[in-house]
């Protein structure tokens, strides 16, 4: 199935801004869920684009800069761990998602959701499970989210360097899960997780 089948299928039914939305940070235990959502143009070719995941961290940061540069429409949504823990992580992904169509400067007409779990949002969409291989769109957000995302653990790495968030991005490694247990939980984690729950005061 070739990478623009859904976008394609979406245009023949008459729907021209076309939106893919996927998200990261779902399964961390520490920082923010965050999601993309992408508009791209009929023209857009830039080679290479596909779930986040199966990309090294620099194929991911120089197509990152290319979909910023070539895209008709990014936006970004992210919600915070106080809120993942008060709604749970299902509902704060799909809040994210929600957040990041908003923040696109172009209305779209037509959504392309990664997974199988539709947004609350009166714009017509489909889900796609595995939707980051196979939707461009999709997989351009997916490595939109995912950059962001390590972005911000980057940052928080500067102000809780004793929990690793450089390497682990508040995924439950060995390493970090050893952190929590020794320092307690940092400000950032989520409270609710297993993982973490045991060793809040």
């Amino acid at each position: 199935m070739e990478q623009m089948a859904f976008e394609k299928k979406a245009r023949q039914n008459g729907f021209s801004i076309i939106a893919g939305i996927d998200e990261a940070g779902r399964g961390p235990l520490a920082g923010p869920v965050v999601s993309g959502a992408v508009i791209l143009s009929d023209s857009f070719s830039v080679p290479g684009i596909t779930d986040s995941k199966k990309l090294t961290p620099k194929k991911r940061e120089s197509l990152y800069k290319e979909i910023y540069a070539h895209a008709a429409g990014i936006g970004i949504g992210i919600v915070e761990p106080e809120e993942i823990d008060r709604i749970n992580i299902l509902q704060a992904s799909l809040f994210s998602m929600l957040l990041a169509v908003k923040d696109l400067k172009i209305q779209p007409q037509y959504l392309l959701i990664d997974g199988k779990f539709p947004i609350p949002s009166d714009i017509p969409q489909e889900t796609v499970i595995k939707g980051d291989s196979l939707s461009i769109s999709i997989g351009a957000a997916s490595i939109i989210a995912k950059v962001t995302r390590d972005r911000i653990m980057y940052e928080y790495h500067k102000k809780y360097p004793e929990y690793g968030f450089d390497r682990h991005k508040g995924y439950p490694t060995k390493t970090h899960k050893q952190a929590v247990k020794e320092f307690g939980p940092c400000p950032i984690h989520r409270l609710t997780f297993k993982g973490v729950r045991e060793y809040v005061k």
